[in-house]
């Protein structure tokens, strides 16, 4: 499995070969691109756009615009999110979860998928030499499996895919449901993406994914006192932490043979 560390520091780039994923709006923002020392990927920062906003605030044509660029000056990344749209009840009806404030779409998990699976083809559309992955959207294992064949019906054989986004499932994937969901859609022989893995979650199912992202990492570096001669408050942003923690978490699972990590 590819493991890739999330991060908001687009300069780590330029520190290691090791995966990375960024949201595009960390390197939009930026005057001079980082040029990429090794692998990474693309989120398009979905999750935050539907929470504050309940509706995506860019263009597929603009979105567009932005991976060209980040092709162009940081390197060919490995793939891109498309602009989906999660499922995840908060993001749907609305409400708050701790200091967090979602907006809420109003609609339905089936007009979620419907959308996600347009926007995956306009994109493709718009730029077919990206590469811009599928992903799939639901709640219920039912939905997947709905999801799976709205893109059938689309043209789209997921099973021909080189990887296939796994959304809305991260809150829940180290419980029996998320387990059953992510083991039902790889025996379809779908090549997997999890979205915010968890440690715990990776040691259940992260056998039966191709690659898999965490920004777990600072989340426990943020409850930790900093690493030694490190002299920040703590190491929530820290690559030398995130790069210990992901070695820690990859010795810890069953190796697969053949697949880089």
């Amino acid at each position: 499995m590819r493991f890739y560390l999330t991060t908001h520091k687009r300069h780590w780039v330029k520190l290691t070969d090791v995966p990375l994923f960024l949201k595009s709006e960390h390197f939009v923002e930026a005057v001079k691109l980082p040029e990429a020392l090794g692998p990474y990927a693309v989120d398009s920062g979905g999750f935050w756009e539907l929470q504050k906003n309940g509706r995506w605030t860019r263009s597929p044509r603009q979105y567009v615009g932005d991976l060209r660029r980040i092709w162009e000056h940081v390197g060919p990344f490995d793939w891109a999110a498309p602009q989906d749209w999660m499922c995840e009840p908060l993001i749907i009806h609305g409400g708050k979860a701790g200091p967090n404030v979602f907006a809420g779409t109003g609609l339905s998990v089936a007009e979620h998928q419907r959308r996600t699976v347009a926007n995956y083809l306009e994109l493709r559309s718009l730029a077919p030499e990206l590469p811009i992955i599928p992903v799939l959207q639901g709640w219920e294992l039912q939905d997947y499996e709905n999801c799976v064949d709205l893109y059938d019906r689309a043209g789209i054989d997921l099973t021909a895919e080189p990887l296939v986004g796994l959304g809305s499932v991260c809150r829940r994937q180290s419980t029996r449901e998320g387990a059953e969901i992510v083991t039902a859609l790889a025996a379809h022989g779908i090549k997997l993406h999890g979205f915010g893995f968890k440690t715990l979650g990776l040691e259940k199912v992260g056998h039966l994914m191709a690659t898999a992202d965490s920004l777990a990492w600072s989340y426990h570096a943020r409850k930790r006192p900093p690493m030694p001669d490190h002299t920040h408050k703590n190491c929530a942003n820290c690559i030398d932490y995130a790069l210990k923690w992901r070695e820690r978490v990859l010795a810890g699972l069953p190796p697969q043979d053949g697949v880089p990590a």
